[in-house]
């Protein structure tokens, strides 16, 4: 926890605008709160209280530096990366999701169930989405995972989120912003570069302007 706290210095005096609570996809945060990898027995361990206790006292360490408006967390609520599982997501996610409203948060970021990790695998109407998450948290809510410009503007519009966050389309987009305002039609992203270790596949999309003058 203080080295999260020291890292929120060290961001906040490089100048960034504020930071991101990383708690899914596997990492260490989600790796305490889903009791299918948390077995530990004492007060990190057990009822979703405990097991939300590290993310909550490592929140409220980058909040004292920040201050909770510019501080974000970001959760998987259906997450299931490598051999994690919860026994019942909604409840704890419920629990998360609500205790974060005591704090005025930038925003929550949740990813929707469809994408687990780097895979894509459809819809499950078992898994916790942000319809879900919408219910429970009053606060500025990002979803992110498989959204178009279409079903972006749509999730908006009708209310069950503030905010879309694109990750691969930027990749394969470098213009996303202008494109999607524009209506301009989106490159295809090769997702063999992805993760490889080099600029090959990163850096090397042309914006749609370059793309006419060429």
């Amino acid at each position: 926890m203080e080295q999260f706290r020291r890292s929120a210095i060290l961001a906040k005096e490089a100048g960034f605008d504020g930071v991101e609570l990383h708690a899914a996809n596997g990492y260490l945060f989600e790796q305490f709160l889903l009791d299918g990898t948390n077995h530990r027995t004492d007060s990190y361990g057990g009822p979703i209280e405990n097991r939300a206790r590290f993310l909550f006292d490592t929140l409220d360490a980058v909040v004292s530096v920040w201050g909770a408006n510019m501080v974000a967390v970001r959760l998987s609520a259906s997450g299931t990366y490598g051999t994690m599982s919860d026994s019942d997501p909604h409840a704890t996610f419920q629990c998360v999701a609500e205790r974060l409203n005591n704090y005025e948060l930038a925003y929550l970021h949740v990813i929707e169930p469809r994408v687990r990790g780097i895979v894509d695998i459809g819809e499950q109407n078992s898994a916790v989405s942000s319809a879900d998450v919408r219910r429970w948290f009053n606060g500025v809510l990002m979803v992110a995972g498989g959204y178009t410009a279409e079903t972006a503007e749509r999730v908006v519009a009708n209310g069950g989120a503030d905010l879309v966050a694109f990750g691969r389309l930027f990749i394969s987009n470098p213009d996303l912003p202008e494109r999607l305002r524009n209506g301009v039609p989106l490159a295809t992203y090769d997702r063999s570069t992805f993760y490889c270790g080099d600029a090959r596949g990163y850096t090397d999309y042309p914006s749609h302007g370059e793309l006419k003058a060429a």
